[in-house]
């Protein structure tokens, strides 16, 4: 993983640095590797996953099909 500093601005970097690791989901592998996880902890885990991605798949289908409202898109503020 990359990040360019421009500037010299080191902060800007590394919160940027931060923001695709925790896309990319490291904190969470970091976290799971650092300590044994009993296999009734990993099912249920595995099972509040599969939870969250089966309602998130619902929501997405649903807001397509135009029975859920959209998110709204965050607005920036122009450079």
């Amino acid at each position: 993983m990359q990040v360019l500093v421009r500037d010299n601005n080191v902060d800007q970097a590394l919160r940027v640095l931060k923001k695709k690791m925790q896309r990319e989901g490291l904190f969470r592998e970091f976290k799971a590797r650092s300590a044994y996880e009993k296999p009734s902890e990993k099912r249920v885990r595995e099972k509040a996953e599969a939870v969250r991605r089966q309602r998130k798949l619902t929501r997405k289908k649903l807001q397509r099909e135009g029975l859920l409202p959209a998110p709204k898109k965050a607005v920036r503020p122009a450079r």
